[in-house]
């Protein structure tokens, strides 16, 4: 069970929630039996067993969850196959090497734009590298020697590998028109409903952020600090709770990385820069999210880990901030703050599971309609009273403790100095609380 699904419900009698994932994939959060697989793919290497040691590799890599990698023998190989995203990752190893290739796109002729794009991105892989096959399919490709296969050069290569594939697919057939989708057979496409709340969500969403900077009380060129948080908390949500692919996703990612370039220009000129490219996603006809919105499985993640330490030092260096704006009753820019520490965290990192878990909870709790339009059972917020539900947000806390305590033995979250006035004085306890988590262990 998800846990999605036990945070939810009463003790007695779970309600059943919609199978909808959010927020980006991590591969941090092993159980003890992909370690000891690791451990077993190092002894194999290191004793030339090269077959069995990359069976213990794919073993490592394997998350029951996903169902992402499976691998097969036959004709005297090894054949494997992983997932990461919009891509299937094929290849094979005999006792001589490994290779592995993902297909990315299929072209009828030789462009020389996309041709100079790829080999302009060759000259930034590590590991592996662009080419055509026979079947003129643009592919990355990987492949080694089994003397120099280590499961250390293995996971990075095979990163790079699927990582890429699934992030180039999107983008090249959004800008070049001749090429065609290849290799697309093991994506679910979302039901229509699910769809039709996520872009509304998106559009409303981006909407609403542009009405608080043109027609809000806060001077936008006065206070370019508020508005950034505005926007960044906008960037951190879509991508958290829409879980877009392709070019919506790409375009979260630009907007992060044009933000935080170290560059000549002011926050004023990054918001404008921000509000330019929101006003053209949301300008993209309906069918082009659409075509974004499918289920996927992957194997590896893109966030850093780190560890509780981390989540602290940036919450205390950014929660106080909504402190000015609360006071003052810019209400929609105190609650961006917040956001923006809880999305920040989890765009760009791998935070410890239960830190994970409770700013899942954070958003259902200050997002209860979205949740609601996808079909989720929450009561923690009320926002036609500006009631909290306590026993509620205390139950899910208590199941998430529950979830975590093998491996966190020491957790135990403050829920007492939760504060219900409001929802900027709840968020704000919210994230204290989390701060204070004590996420080690007694032995």
């Amino acid at each position: 069970m998800r846990l999605i699904d036990r945070l939810l419900g009463s003790s007695e009698e779970e309600t059943p929630q919609p199978n909808i994932r959010f927020g980006r994939y991590s591969d941090s959060y092993k159980e003890l039996v992909n370690f000891e697989n690791w451990d077993d793919a190092l002894r194999k290497f290191e004793s030339e067993e090269y077959l069995a040691g990359y069976e213990a590799f794919f073993a490592y890599l394997r998350d029951e969850s996903e169902d992402n990698v499976r691998w097969w023998k036959e004709g005297g190989r090894l054949h494997f196959e992983l997932l990461q995203g919009s891509k299937k990752i094929i290849g094979f190893a005999d006792l001589k090497k490994l290779r592995a290739e993902a297909k990315i796109a299929k072209t009828g002729s030789l462009n020389v734009s996309f041709m100079r794009r790829l080999m302009e991105q060759n000259f930034n892989l590590k590991y592996s590298r662009y080419a055509l096959d026979a079947d003129k399919n643009i592919t990355i490709v990987f492949d080694t020697f089994n003397v120099d296969g280590s499961p250390y050069k293995l996971y990075y290569a095979l990163k790079e590998v699927a990582t890429n594939a699934d992030k180039q697919d999107d983008l090249l057939l959004d800008e070049f028109k001749m090429l065609q989708s290849v290799d697309s057979s093991h994506l679910a496409p979302l039901p229509d409903e699910e769809k039709e709340v996520k872009y509304r969500y998106i559009a409303n969403s981006i909407q609403q952020v542009f009405d608080e900077i043109d027609h809000g009380a806060l001077n936008k060129d006065h206070y370019p600090g508020g508005i950034a948080y505005l926007l960044l908390d906008l960037v951190y949500r879509l991508d958290y709770l829409v879980k877009p692919e392709g070019y919506t996703m790409e375009t979260l990612e630009r907007l992060h990385r044009q933000y935080f370039a170290k560059d000549d220009k002011t926050t004023e000129q990054k918001n404008q820069l921000l509000c330019k490219e929101l006003r053209k996603l949301m300008e993209r006809p309906k069918e082009d999210f659409f075509s974004e919105m499918y289920r996927i499985k992957s194997t590896f993640g893109i966030t850093n880990p780190v560890n509780h330490d981390r989540v602290v030092d940036f919450i205390e260096g950014e929660l106080n901030h909504m402190d000015w704006y609360r006071d003052n009753g810019h209400t929609s820019v105190a609650l961006a703050i917040p956001g923006y520490i809880v999305g920040y965290c989890m765009f760009n990192y791998a935070v410890p599971k239960p830190d994970r878990d409770l700013f899942h909870l954070y958003f259902q709790i200050t997002q209860p309609q979205y949740f609601r339009d996808l079909g989720f059972d929450v009561d923690f917020y009320d926002p036609a009273t500006g009631k909290f539900h306590k026993k509620a947000i205390r139950r899910a806390i208590d199941h998430i403790v529950k979830e975590n305590e093998d491996q966190y033995n020491r957790l135990d979250p403050a829920t007492g100095s939760l504060d219900y006035d409001s929802v900027p004085e709840f968020a704000k306890s919210f994230l204290l609380m989390v701060r204070n988590l004590d996420l080690s262990r007694i032995d």
